[in-house]
């Protein structure tokens, strides 16, 4: 997992206990939503826009690609409230966040955007959730060009997650998971949380267990 708060640390975590049996630091910026492909690492560096690819051991940087979608997030009628942790601590938030999904409003160059989060690989193609455009995109990594995209739910994804052949997508505004037909984009399910839940932010599926993590370092599972 990428530790946005952490100097955008990667840790390898066991499932079983939660131990770290890996940990590094990245030349990634403010980082979400992390992917394995094998052999490398895919990391979206949310603050510079760029998706990177490094090395899985040490952390170094192996390729820099731009983000397609990356923004400023634009508000639009009907959207849900910013939602915040009900974990955290209560603290005044600022009415606009520098690079951050609140940004909104034009401040010139101290709020250029932000870029991925969630991340998924799945037979050859880099699959990544881009908050500022509200979409999926299943990118060719070879050449760069994107391949698909769909629509999100809401105005904020985050993690993502395959089960079979649907791919989840988790909102922290709607505090909800959706699954989408990744081929055309239709929504077939819906997993509400409740107010008090962990807000969901990095998500990932395996063994049926949907895990996510909230945004104070609180991992939690569900069965799908």
């Amino acid at each position: 997992m990428i530790d946005q708060g952490d100097e955008s640390k990667v840790y390898l975590v066991s499932y079983e206990d939660g131990r770290v049996l890996w940990t590094f630091g990245t030349e990634t910026e403010k980082s979400s939503g992390i992917t394995h492909d094998g052999s490398t690492l895919w990391i979206g560096s949310t603050y510079s826009r760029e998706i990177a690819r490094v090395d899985a051991i040490t952390g170094k940087t192996l390729e820099r690609h731009f983000t397609p979608g990356a923004g400023v997030i634009y508000n639009m009628a009907g959207d849900p409230k910013s939602r915040s942790s009900p974990l955290a601590k209560p603290q005044p938030r600022p009415s606009a966040t520098v690079g951050g999904f609140q940004a909104g409003q034009v401040m010139g160059g101290s709020a250029p955007g932000t870029g991925a989060h969630g991340q998924e690989w799945r037979d050859g193609f880099l699959w990544m959730a881009v908050p500022p455009s509200r979409e999926v995109y299943k990118v060719d990594p070879k050449t760069w060009v994107v391949q698909n995209k769909f629509p999100t739910a809401g105005n904020r994804p985050h993690g993502i997650g395959w089960e079979g052949k649907y791919l989840w997508v988790a909102d922290s505004n709607l505090n909800a998971f959706f699954k989408h037909d990744p081929d055309t984009g239709k929504m077939l399910e819906r997993i509400q949380l409740a107010d008090d839940d962990p807000l969901p932010h990095g998500m990932s599926i395996r063994e049926g267990w949907l895990w996510y993590c909230d945004d104070v370092g609180v991992v939690c599972k569900l069965r799908l």
